[in-house]
């Protein structure tokens, strides 16, 4: 299939007894963690980017095919003021996994601070130009940036587009089948409105989703698919676990009605 479906992040203390082994050492959690799934979105690089040689040992962990899109720095998306010089550092970062072939794209996770206006608009041009020939997904938590210019700015400049599953609160954007370029990309944040603003990274992410829930992203899902060579979904809904378990639900739902549809096509042939 031409979706990866994973989680953001593997490093979690608290996945410890939920999908960790107790005693599993640290050290050991991508190589478990890589025989579930076969993505991941690496969030540590946000708070600060890694010398090559932590990349080059995350590769050797891995098997043939595992795909990683590495997070951008805080100073590209929240601090904003040496871009440059931090998308150069990740890129020369991540060339382990360039070399590798394991290398899927940079993840840029704008705040809602970041709205649609001329200079944030160039903004994102110069990111694009900053990461030069590898792929760019870009996020957005305002709701201005819901506007045809938004796509057609992003398609134009070879710029994929992040469709979010997250708390429907005024402001924020809602489920979405946008693609920009060829490749998709989905992430599920949750849907805990009580902790979205003032909360922690814990707690605003604490949730559960129902396969009900889950369910209502299919054809958004099947559409997305549809219209690019390939896509990715990632649950950002970390705590104790759950992204774990409602990644697992999404493929177990998907490849159902995968095979649904391939029996229906063959009873018409």
């Amino acid at each position: 299939m031409k979706v990866s479906i994973g989680t953001s992040g593997y490093s979690y203390e608290d996945w410890r007894g939920v999908f960790y082994p107790v005693d599993l050492p640290k050290g050991k959690m991508l190589d478990f963690y890589s025989r579930h799934f076969r993505a991941v979105e690496v969030n540590s690089t946000y708070y600060r980017i890694p010398h090559p040689a932590v990349f080059a040992q995350m590769e050797k962990k891995t098997p043939d095919g595992f795909e990683f899109v590495v997070k951008t720095n805080q100073e590209t998306t929240h601090r904003r003021q040496n871009n440059k010089e931090a998308m150069k550092a990740l890129s020369e970062a991540v060339s382990p996994l360039m070399e590798a072939n394991k290398f899927s794209g940079f993840l840029a996770q704008f705040p809602y601070s970041f709205k649609n206006t001329p200079q944030n608009r160039d903004y994102l041009l110069r990111t694009r130009e900053y990461a030069g020939d590898l792929p760019l997904f870009v996020e957005f938590r305002n709701l201005t940036w819901d506007q045809p210019e938004t796509y057609s700015l992003l398609q134009q400049n070879d710029i994929n587009y992040v469709n979010v599953d997250e708390p429907k609160l005024r402001g924020l954007l809602s489920p979405q089948k946008i693609a920009t370029g060829k490749f998709g990309y989905i992430r599920f944040h949750g849907r805990n409105s009580r902790d979205w603003w003032n909360g922690t990274n814990l707690t605003r992410y604490n949730y559960l989703y129902s396969k009900t829930e889950l369910d209502e992203w299919i054809i958004l899902i099947s559409q997305i698919l549809a219209g690019t060579q390939k896509s990715y979904i990632f649950f950002n809904n970390h705590p104790k676990g759950k992204a774990v378990q409602n990644a697992r639900d999404l493929m177990a739902l998907i490849e159902d009605k995968v095979e649904r549809a391939e029996v229906r096509d063959t009873r018409t042939d």
